[in-house]
């Protein structure tokens, strides 16, 4: 349905109301309340902004003002905030510059905004991604002031929210990024409501189909969960009542994104997600001393009621995690026979698990654990960006490792606590400890009992550092890291052991061109690399060095005078090249509009990725490649995650026409033996439903069988029709693509 224009009037009405919102929701904090420089910054921003529109269509200034709001009333930050979410735009949409901010409103305001201001080209090389400069300039400016990386995930929310007026490719580059980045990025800054919705509106965006389908199964449920939830809520809320306590019960459902997740993990269908919701309590607290015992009488008074599980209790608040985030968390078995987790936290806990650490300033006295913690995070990633990796896409890798989810803590002989991501190994632990100890590291203790570097701990372990003066860093350690902070100072290590042989391997490159006549040039680099199967520069160079390669003199034809000869030299197949080189350059691919992926007399237009091996059907999107190809990878593949966030330009959002060729699909198969059960299942797929079987792995064990089937199919509503008609086969308990 198509909106009704607005005249000016009604345009200028509806601004100005947005503007009233905003600073009604200021004058409610408990802000000091500075009214008058917010005015002026909302007026400067509007008389900047004059006349230019979103692609939407509305006044371009209700995004500022929309993004003010996000970081007012949902993040809880004040008028400094405030005015740089108003003036974020006005430096690089406008004439206006960084000085002219500080000039009207202050060397603060002016900083954030400067921050906040995006920026291209980068210290990546030619291949450079502006997003991965971006997150650098942003988490270097964000290492000095919080508030840039709170604003700019306020900016991200409010684009992600009106994501809808944006063309295909564009929508899966941003959803892409933000899954990838900004997502755990608030995770790890505990803003929990914003990576939730984050995470549920990159889901929409990349799976319509299934989104739109959990969010009705969601609401066809609701009506049975509620019954549910009231049977096992009631005895618990008379009883907090009886003990006297102001409280606030509810049942926290699970997110759209969440659910999906588990469904794709477990491969389990809605029906079988029992942990649909959790209950929270939130109880009334004066006194920050008397919170730890309220929430262990509270976690008394529900195990006297219901069964415990033992192995699914959380204590974050003896030890809060390192995004600031406290509450203690149980597992108890319902009425209905299904486990439910209840969530136990104080006000305060629970502002905190919310707005995360903007929260912490309306509570901090001094400098808490909480603040420090944040610094360690802060002092960890300024260390990464201290050392940035050559390759855009390595150096949001190692980001990403540090935006970890879940955390272990560990324990050093002397008694200091440690917090690392989950599958950090001993050798993480010496490198966080001191980047020299990591370079010496031969092996560890854990609770006194010798292990190898690669022994992954475990929270609660106590972990004692071996070192030798003889030992150097290898290359494979890189394999069994966790922490960013250890990759980086790895790999820092390793490059510096390696450049007397990456210099000779440059000189040899070298020596070979000019020998050659060849000017060296991007394009040159990459036939070579290519060829060889390497990913950069730098690793020729390496190989070059050690002897592992060698650019033979007989390579070149009669003394190469240009880079042509070169190029054709240096490709994997010449003679199928060169004849469709020219076309292939006249023909670049359209990134706005839907490509259409099909089969002609040619063959494909598109490659299928290796890394996901999708089928038509799957939900997939396009990545052009160096040869101008459109590699297909599906949406939930993470290399396709790692391009969206780093490559967006090469982005194509894609379409499947009616494909006759046929594809292998590997399809996973469990349930309980009996005799006759492989025969039955043989013959139902071969004779009824006439599909060709390529593989068939089959293991029984006891009681219970696992079966892995290869078979070739058009597209995934035959796999779907496939996995639906195995479960009706009487003992098959699962059965889902893999």
């Amino acid at each position: 349905m198509e909106q009704k224009k607005l005249t000016p009037e009604e345009e200028e009405q509806m601004v100005e109301a947005a503007f009233n919102n905003v600073l009604e929701g200021y004058l409610a904090s408990n802000h000091r309340k500075k009214v008058e420089i917010i005015k002026r910054a909302y007026a400067f921003a509007k008389e900047a902004h004059k006349g230019i529109r979103r692609r939407s269509g509305e006044p371009y200034i209700l995004h500022p003002i929309a993004v003010a709001k996000i970081a007012s009333q949902e993040i809880g930050l004040g008028s400094t905030s405030i005015c740089a979410a108003l003036l974020h735009d006005v430096v690089e949409d406008t004439d206006y510059t960084e000085e002219d901010i500080a000039q009207h409103f202050g060397k603060k305001i002016a900083q954030i905004v400067g921050g906040l201001t995006k920026i291209s080209g980068g210290i990546f090389g030619d291949k450079a991604s502006a997003q991965a400069e971006n997150f650098r300039k942003l988490l270097l400016t964000m290492s000095e002031d919080i508030r840039v990386v709170l604003l700019k995930m306020a900016d991200r929310l409010h684009n992600m929210r009106t994501l809808g007026s944006m063309a295909p490719n564009k929508q899966y580059k941003i959803a892409g990024e933000t899954l990838y980045i900004y997502a755990p990025l608030a995770h790890r800054l505990g803003l929990f409501a914003i990576k939730t919705e984050l995470e549920d509106l990159s889901f929409k965006y990349e799976h319509p189909a299934a989104y739109q389908r959990i969010s009705e199964q969601i609401k066809a449920s609701e009506a049975r969960r509620s019954a549910v939830y009231n049977d096992f809520s009631t005895p618990i809320e008379d009883k907090l009542r009886q003990m006297g306590l102001k409280f606030e019960a509810k049942a926290r459902l699970k997110s759209v994104y969440s659910i999906w997740n588990k469904m794709e993990t477990k491969h389990i269908p809605f029906e079988e997600v029992y942990d649909l919701y959790a209950m929270r309590i939130i109880f009334d607290c004066d006194d920050p001393a008397c919170e730890k015992s309220l929430c262990w009488n509270i976690y008394s008074a529900i195990t006297d009621l219901y069964k415990l599980h033992p192995d699914r209790t959380r204590d974050w608040i003896s030890v809060p995690k390192a995004n600031g985030y406290q509450a203690l968390h149980l597992t108890v078995m319902g009425p209905d026979g299904n486990w439910i987790e209840v969530q136990i936290r104080s006000r305060r806990m629970d502002e905190i698990a919310e707005k995360g650490f903007a929260a912490h300033w309306k509570y901090k006295i001094g400098e808490g654990d909480e603040e420090s913690e944040l610094n360690v995070w802060l002092r960890t990633i300024k260390d990464i960006l201290d050392n940035p990796e050559p390759s855009a896409i390595d150096f949001l890798d190692t980001l990403k490792l540090n935006l970890f989810s879940s955390e272990i803590v560990v324990f050093t002989p002397k008694g200091e606590l440690l917090t690392l991501p989950t599958g950090a190994t001993v050798l993480d632990v010496a490198f966080e400890l001191h980047s020299q100890l990591g370079m010496k590291c031969i092996a560890g203790k854990v609770n006194h009992k010798l292990v190898p570097l690669s022994h992954k701990l475990k929270s609660g372990d106590q972990v004692e550092v071996l070192t030798s003066q003889s030992q150097k860093p290898q290359p494979e350690w890189v394999n069994f890291l966790a922490t960013a902070k250890a990759k980086n100072r790895l790999r820092a290590a390793l490059r510096k052991q390696q450049h007397p042989i990456i210099e000779r391997g440059k000189t040899i490159f070298e020596e070979f061109l000019k020998k050659h006549n060849i000017k060296d040039s991007n394009e040159i680099l990459t036939k070579i690399v290519g060829y060889y199967h390497l990913s950069n520069r730098e690793e020729l160079y390496l190989n070059l060095g050690n002897n592992e390669i060698e650019l033979s003199d007989n390579l070149i034809k009669n003394n190469a005078q240009s880079q042509s000869i070169l190029s054709k030299i240096f490709r994997r197949k010449p003679q199928a090249k060169e004849k469709t080189e020219e076309p292939e350059k006249a023909k670049k691919i359209n990134t706005k509009e839907t490509y259409v992926l099909h089969y002609d007399d040619n063959g494909a237009n598109f490659k299928f990725a290796g890394c996901c091996c999708p089928i038509p059907g799957d939900d997939v999107m396009g990545y052009i490649n160096d040869d101008n190809e459109v590699e297909v990878h599906a949406l939930n593949c993470p290399r396709a995650q790692v391009l969206k966030a780093s490559y967006g330009p090469r982005i194509v959002s894609t379409r499947w026409e009616v494909v006759t060729q046929k594809f292998l699909a590997t399809i996973h198969i469990e349930g309980i033996d009996r005799f006759g059960i492989l025969q039955e299942l043989i013959q139902m797929i071969s004779t009824n439903l006439a599909i060709d079987i390529r593989r068939l792995n089959i293991e029984a064990k006891k009681e219970v069988f696992q079966c892995d089937l290869s078979v070739r199919v058009e597209d995934t509503k035959v796999v779907t029709d496939l996995c639906n008609k195995v479960k009706k086969i009487n003992g098959v308990k699962l059965a889902s693509r893999i």
